[in-house]
Order: structure tokens, then C-alpha cells, then sequence
């Protein structure tokens, strides 16, 4: 007795890069023997088996139910238009990697049931892939060339190769291509030049550049010297700014307390009257600590000549003066020598 039957069991396993597009086969012919409607499913089968499968798109009484899976809405559809015909293969757009799995094709005519799995697989091709040097590039010393790709699916394969100068790979190197890390050890200046890797897997290829530059070793003790006097210098410099700075501020703090200081214990300039008589009182003073003997010479200078406002009238004016009689005190009792106190006459010397 012939039934439904799936032709399309050539392939079973399909490998396509990230956003390329696949077909997943699914051609079967029916048997006269089968009756009922037509209903072709496609499921995703999850790598848990605790979890349910989940209806991708489907055809049943002659309608395309395709909004079963939103991880899937906009990107995928039947092969043919019109699946009863004997295609009921599925077309997967702009493919991801979230899209990894098992899918199943499932063609049901009563009393005929036959499915068929395929095993997709996306790959992200090498993206973003950076060249980086790590270590000292001096001659005698060891430098490692580094190769990482951002994004890829694995397994990942790297390659380097020189396009500068000789093309072959210094005799010292060591490549590791799982890490993509290639050693040069005891460099020398032979081995500048631009080096470049090539990041693989099986649906694509990226690579990137890096230039090595081989020098003689850097003169470390002359540059820390050389920072050592430097730093020094800095700092005599920034020293002498602050002294003069800190100087000039002094000098203008004391030139403003004196000039607005106001000395309290300084009396006031005196007037030119108190200055004459402050001046004949301690001529007075003088002339009566003097004995007789010697009076002789002031007898002489009459007191019209003294600098004094009072004193500076015309002689018609100055007034005439009684000869006084200065009783002399009893000294003796005191233990003082008797003075003899001068008085002026008519004519203005001393008697």
C-alpha cells in the first residue's frame, strides 16, 4: 500500500554565516490512500528536553500561519507559495545565531504522518579583530605580537605573516594559532617591519595590522637624572617665587600699618606762644640757680631780645617794671645754698 512520503533526505545538516539566508528542504508526495485535509508544521526542537517544541510557521485548509514564533516574524516563509503542491520547505532570512538548533518538517495527510529533521548551524564570521604588541620593543628582548577577534564563532583560527621587508616569519617566532599570539624572542633590529593577521573559522575571514619598531635600549639612568635635576630646579624655582611673594606682601602690610598708625604717647606741636614762655621759664631757671658772680654776662642782654610774641612790642610800649625786693628765705634750715634772684629795673637790666 503506498502513503505520504518525504523525498527531500539528502541533507540533514546545513552550516550558513550569520545574516546570510538558508533553505531547510522539505518535498514530499502524497498517496491516493491519504484523505482529509493537508497540515505541514515546522517546529524547533530545543536542546532542553524539558522544554516544549515550539510551531514555527504552518499550513493547514489551505492558510499560512506564520505568527507562532516572534523571534522569527518578518524572517521566514514557505519556499513555494502554494505548499499542497508538494514543497513545503522553509526559506530563513537574515540568519543569526540565536537561530542554532534542530528544526522539523512534519507532513500530515491522514491516515499518512512523516517528519524530517535537519540540524542548522549560524556562524559568526571574525569581526573586530585587533593587533596589539606587548612587551619592550629593544633589541635582545622578547616581544609578543597579540591577534584577538571581538566577535566569531569558534573554532577560531589565526594566522600571522610579515608584508614588509621578508615576508617569512623571524626564525625565533612562535605562533600559536588557537591564541593567535606570536612570540619573537632576542629580538633585533632585522625584525621591524608590519606584521599582519589573519583571523578564520569556516564561514569567513577578518584581520588586522600591527607595526613593530626594534630599537637599542633606552638610556633609563640618564632619564632618571635628568627628572631627579629637573624636578630639583622646579622646586628652587617655585621656592624663590613664594619667598618674593611672601617678602613683597610683608613690606606692603608694614608700609600700611604706618601710614595709618596714630601714635598716642607723641604730644602735640606747641604754639608759639607756650614755646616763649617754655623758653624764658627755663631761662628764669637758669639764670636763679646762678650766683651773683655769675650774672654778669646776662646783665648785658636785655629780655627784649628773647623770641617771644610777648616780648616783641616797641620799646614805648614796654611796660616799667618796679624794682622788687626778693626776701630771701632762711635756707640754712634747709641745707640749701642761698641764690640770688635777678630783678629788673626801669631800664631793662638786671639788678
Amino acid at each position: 500500500t503506498r502513503s505520504l512520503t518525504i523525498t527531500s533526505v539528502d541533507q540533514s545538516m546545513f552550516e550558513k554565516a550569520q545574516g546570510e539566508k538558508v533553505t531547510l528542504p522539505c518535498t514530499f508526495e502524497l498517496s491516493e490512500e491519504d484523505e482529509g485535509p493537508l497540515d505541514i508544521e515546522w517546529v524547533l526542537i530545543p536542546a532542553d528536553n524539558q522544554k516544549r517544541e515550539q510551531i514555527i510557521i504552518m499550513y493547514a485548509v489551505d492558510r499560512i500561519y506564520n505568527h507562532y514564533y516572534a523571534a522569527m516574524t518578518g524572517r521566514m516563509q514557505f519556499t513555494n507559495l502554494d505548499p499542497k503542491s508538494g514543497d513545503g520547505s522553509l526559506d530563513i532570512l537574515n540568519l543569526k545565531a540565536a537561530d542554532t538548533g534542530t528544526y522539523q518538517c512534519k507532513v500530515k495527510k491522514a491516515p499518512g504522518v512523516q517528519s524530517k529533521k535537519i540540524q542548522l548551524t549560524v556562524l559568526v564570521k571574525p569581526a573586530r579583530t585587533k593587533c596589539s604588541i606587548e612587551g619592550s620593543q629593544e633589541i635582545g628582548k622578547d616581544v609578543t605580537l597579540k591577534c584577538v577577534s571581538q566577535e566569531g564563532s569558534p573554532l577560531l583560527s589565526y594566522d600571522w605573516r610579515r608584508v614588509s621587508g621578508t615576508q617569512n616569519l623571524p626564525a625565533t617566532s612562535m605562533l600559536n594559532k588557537n591564541t593567535g599570539e606570536l612570540l619573537l624572542k632576542n629580538a633585533s633590529r632585522e625584525y621591524s617591519g608590519t606584521y599582519n593577521c589573519v583571523a578564520s573559522n569556516r564561514v569567513g575571514t577578518d584581520e588586522c595590522s600591527v607595526e613593530l619598531n626594534v630599537t637599542p635600549p633606552i638610556n633609563t639612568a640618564g632619564i632618571i637624572t635628568g627628572a631627579i635635576i629637573g624636578t630639583l630646579l622646579g622646586l628652587s624655582v617655585l621656592c624663590s617665587i613664594i619667598f618674593c611673594f611672601c617678602k613683597k606682601h610683608r613690606e606692603k602690610k608694614y608700609e600700611k600699618e604706618v601710614h595709618h598708625d596714630i601714635r598716642e604717647d607723641v604730644p602735640p606741636p606747641k604754639s608759639r606762644s607756650s614755646t616763649a614762655r617754655s623758653y624764658i621759664g627755663s631761662n628764669r631757671s637758669s639764670l636763679g640757680s646762678m650766683s651773683p658772680s655769675n650774672m654778669e654776662g646776662y646783665t648785658k642782654t636785655p629780655y627784649s631780645q628773647v623770641p617771644s610774641e610777648d616780648f616783641e612790642r616797641a620799646p614805648a610800649q614796654t611796660p616799667a617794671f618796679a624794682p622788687s625786693k626778693v626776701a630771701a628765705p632762711n635756707l640754712s634750715r634747709m641745707g640749701a645754698v642761698p641764690v640770688m634772684i635777678p630783678a629788673q629795673s626801669k631800664d631793662g637790666s638786671i639788678v
